[in-house]
């Protein structure tokens, strides 16, 4: 290992360097942080969970409703158009959250763990509008609290919740020959039997065959959703009756019950060929497209040992030396260059100037699709640099003028100069965050398919994106990086890493903010 420990502790296996923040000095450190982020509650969904679901459900009545109604059809339309726009501003202003949980998290090591795990049982938020409110609770409540557990209880939570069976047409699923299917005259879904063989356990090229994947299938009929409440559960009226063989396992019998598909989770959290297709992947994701044989082997041993346990496949990984060698092999993701930047100049007390400034015009953006009260004076101050970190204090008085008497054409012109600021604002928050994951190709809860975002070099490290991340670097060094000295903050965010071409070029940069950019641009911070 040519860097030091933390350095490499905190850049490939976490979101980088922030201002006065404690780096992991020890493997143990690391994964303290797994232990810590899973006992923590996540920052979205907004409201927390049990609101969400009462969300959701209200969501359901809202739409049951508009399709018993006897209104016209464009009364129908407005309606509905208004639940989509209440759906839309809350899927977000929870991506933005999911986003600054990354950007402020202490736990960098748990919070890519939780990017990982959640692409690799991937769901999109596009699929449906009640997916707009069941993908950011997906990741809350299925995928983080098990990523330090047992495999297997992993795999069951993400395969049993709504927006996994939603998502791959589960609920569409109907035994051919079940009374449920035979009355409506529907029959079997595949989707979620193949991801589950293909992407979720095995791994493609595993050794199963078709007549796996519909047994699989099979044996899965049952599983479905409540659809008033948007919830798990088992009907065994839909389920497909009789046994089902998968890789030469049997499954069911004359009465289905959920054990059935419960069994088979477990039979394949368990299989060999499950552990290395996992682990490989873990390798992928962290260390190279290509990982060291000897460390996967060594990981799906540990797996082996350890009935599955998560934790102890991610120490076997951490202590293996191929882990910490080849720095720099990874391309970082936009999500991970985002976080990474945001985090390098998000200094200061609290959350952070960064943070603070997301977080004024994340707010003043949700109230003004409310409707409400505006922040306009909290967001144009905000909107500078200098006074960033203390935009949630600050008081919108200014939005309070008469329109009438000696005061009024000045309080007027006051209110429309603060409203330019506070747009601005919102536009370079927006450009900075979502906008700017959007444009580089990873939007927050919205892979291009089951299988995920892509993790090869090749896949991020391109001429388009290297300019959609130099546009990036220039406008957050420009709103976040006055009073920087690019030397230092080069030091600061890439410690030992960086290399001595990068300090001679970002320290004759002409002016400050294209040092900062250019550190920001270097190919030792696009990397991991």
């Amino acid at each position: 290992m040519s860097l030091s420990f933390p350095t490499m502790a905190a850049i490939r296996f976490g979101y980088g360097f922030r201002p006065g923040e404690v780096v992991p000095q020890t493997r143990n450190d690391l994964l303290e942080q797994v232990k810590a982020g899973a006992e923590a509650s996540a920052a979205f969904p907004l409201g927390g969970i049990e609101q969400r679901h009462g969300q959701i459900a209200e969501l359901q009545a809202g739409l049951r409703d508009l399709r018993q109604s006897g209104n016209d059809d464009q009364t129908r339309r407005e309606q509905r158009k208004l639940l989509q726009k209440q759906a839309q501003r809350t899927f977000q202003l929870d991506a933005n959250a999911r986003l600054m949980q990354a950007v402020v998290s202490p736990n960098g090591f748990y919070e890519r763990l939780s990017t990982f795990w959640t692409n690799h049982f991937s769901t999109s938020a596009n699929k449906s509008l009640p997916m707009r409110l069941l993908v950011p609770l997906y990741e809350a409540e299925a995928i983080r609290p098990h990523i330090g557990g047992r495999f297997a209880d992993l795999l069951r939570s993400a395969t049993e919740h709504p927006a996994m069976l939603i998502y791959l047409d589960q609920a569409e699923s109907l035994g051919p020959d079940s009374k449920g299917g035979m009355r409506q005259k529907k029959g079997l879904n595949e989707n979620l039997g193949r991801e589950l063989l293909e992407l979720h356990t095995l791994g493609a090229g595993s050794g199963y065959t078709q007549a796996d994947v519909r047994a699989a299938a099979m044996v899965l009929t049952g599983l479905t959703i409540d659809r008033q409440e948007m919830d798990m559960m088992f009907r065994p009226n839909i389920a497909e009756p009789g046994s089902h063989e998968v890789l030469g396992i049997s499954y069911g019998g004359a009465k289905r019950r959920p054990g059935d598909y419960l069994s088979m989770l477990d039979d394949l959290a368990a299989n060999p060929r499950t552990a290395q297709h996992i682990c490989r992947k873990l390798a992928v994701h962290f260390i190279a497209d290509q990982p060291d044989e000897g460390l996967v082997t060594a990981m799906a041993a540990s797996w082996k040992t350890s009935d599955g346990d998560l934790t102890a496949v991610y120490r076997t990984m951490l202590d293996h030396p191929a882990a910490w060698a080849n720095e720099g092999a990874k391309a970082r993701q936009p999500f991970d260059f985002v976080v990474t930047g945001l985090r390098a100049l998000n200094a200061g007390g609290g959350n952070g100037n960064v943070a603070s400034f997301l977080q004024a015009n994340q707010e003043d953006d949700d109230a003004d699709a409310m409707g409400g009260p505006g922040r306009a004076a909290a967001s144009a101050k905000a909107a500078a640099p200098d006074n960033a970190m203390s935009g949630n204090a600050m008081s919108g008085n200014s939005m309070g003028g008469s329109a009438g008497g000696a005061d009024g054409p000045s309080m007027n012109a006051a209110d429309n100069e603060a409203k330019v600021k506070r747009r601005k604002a919102m536009q370079t928050a927006r450009a900075l965050g979502q906008g700017a994951l959007r444009r580089m190709g990873q939007p927050t809860w919205l892979p291009p398919s089951p299988a995920g975002f892509e993790e090869s070099f090749s896949a991020w490290i391109t001429a388009s994106q290297l300019a959609e991340r130099l546009g990036w670097a220039r406008r957050a060094t420009a709103q976040f990086g006055q009073g920087l000295d690019p030397r230092e903050f080069l030091k600061a965010t890439l410690g030992d890493a960086a290399r001595d071409d990068t300090i001679r070029i970002v320290s004759q940069a002409p002016n400050k903010t294209t040092g900062l950019m250019l550190a920001l641009a270097s190919p030792e911070f696009n990397r991991r």
